[in-house]
């Protein structure tokens, strides 16, 4: 197979500027491309995963507003590295016809040196976001988790061997390549803001200078969640310093004083319930019981609730309904201080 010139140092630069996925995991990103160039398939695949499917999230709409030229320059390093043409980038509906006309021209450039880069059109949905439940809805099956091993590196689409990566890595992998990473992160920040949006800052800052360096920190009580806006953990503002703002890089803030605990236990709970995608029983039948639950009381039920959420933490089949309980357990323990 012919490909373009290979950058065969790629992989070390990527390595020595300690990239780690955007999307959540944190996983190393010179690790997960080793794994895919190593395992044995008679084709191999590049995903780009633009699903934020949860609230509080949209800095991939952003960067491939502004940066399309960087993230498909990874896309393609990417696609040199591992020897093969085929990428799929994921969008969903809503970012597809805001990025069409944006996208469209330089993936075609692309396409005219020789590589296959595709759209994959997804519902916007959570589970989507799963990297697993990606690569069955791009197959045409259920959008729903796959039982981990074999991992997409060594079984993924189609059961080739397939590269994952959120769109912000794909664009700190052009910005290696570039000469110009500066160990920067994009963090969304929305809620009770003067401010809110996309910032493009130092990936080491914590909470508190976050909100200070963009003219955000509040100046009535307030409380954080991060990483997302429905599965992110919830913290007091007396826990921001000296805590980063990790996973997807979200923080939403909330007034404390005029936030009801019912209704947004029950906006996170929704969400869950119709986000779940019914595969196994713990999640399919705890999310809704635990929703219809909060639903029939005027307060939260707290112990009874705990009771559904532990047991979902404890046999859900992913991530989905093993963190339900992560937002509202830290938002009992921290904010309303009751553990």
């Amino acid at each position: 197979m012919t490909t373009n010139h290979v950058d065969n140092d790629i992989v070390e630069k990527i390595e020595q500027a300690g990239l780690v996925g955007r999307g959540g995991a944190g996983y190393s990103t010179a690790k997960k491309w080793r794994e895919v160039a190593k395992a044995k398939g008679r084709q191999k695949y590049v995903v780009v995963n633009a699903s934020e499917g949860e609230a509080g999230l949209f800095k991939d709409l952003h960067i491939l507003k502004n940066h399309a030229d960087l993230v498909l320059g990874g896309v393609v390093l990417a696609l040199d590295y591992l020897q093969t043409k085929d990428a799929y980038i994921n969008l969903n509906k809503k970012y597809h016809r805001l990025l069409r006309l944006n996208l469209e021209p330089r993936i075609k450039e692309c396409n005219d040196r020789g590589y296959n880069i595709k759209y994959f059109i997804e519902t916007p949905s959570y589970i989507g976001g799963d990297e697993t439940a990606l690569l069955n809805a791009i197959e045409g099956k259920r959008t729903e988790p796959r039982l981990k091993p074999p991992y997409p590196s060594i079984s993924g689409l189609y059961g080739c061997p397939t590269l994952v990566n959120n769109v912000e890595t794909f664009y700190n992998v052009g910005c290696v390549a570039a000469g110009i990473y500066a160990r920067k992160r994009y963090y969304c920040l929305s809620g009770k803001l003067k401010h809110g949006g996309v910032y493009h800052l130092p990936e080491d800052w914590d909470i508190a200078q976050i909100l200070k360096e963009t003219n955000n920190y509040p100046n009535f009580d307030f409380f954080v969640q991060v990483g997302g806006g429905a599965s992110g953990m919830v913290y007091d503002q007396n826990q921001l310093a000296g805590r980063p703002a990790t996973g997807a890089g979200s923080v939403e803030v909330f007034d404390k004083r005029r936030t009801d605990p019912r209704k947004l236990v029950l906006r996170w709970l929704k969400f869950y319930q119709e986000e779940s995608c019914g595969k196994c029983a713990p999640c399919r039948v705890g999310t809704f019981e635990v929703y219809d639950l909060a639903k029939k009381h005027k307060h939260v039920p707290w112990p009874e609730m705990f009771a559904i959420l532990e047991t979902m933490e404890a046999t859900s089949f992913c991530p989905l309904g093993q963190s339900v309980i992560d937002p509202i357990r830290s938002y009992y323990k921290n904010v309303l201080k009751l553990a």
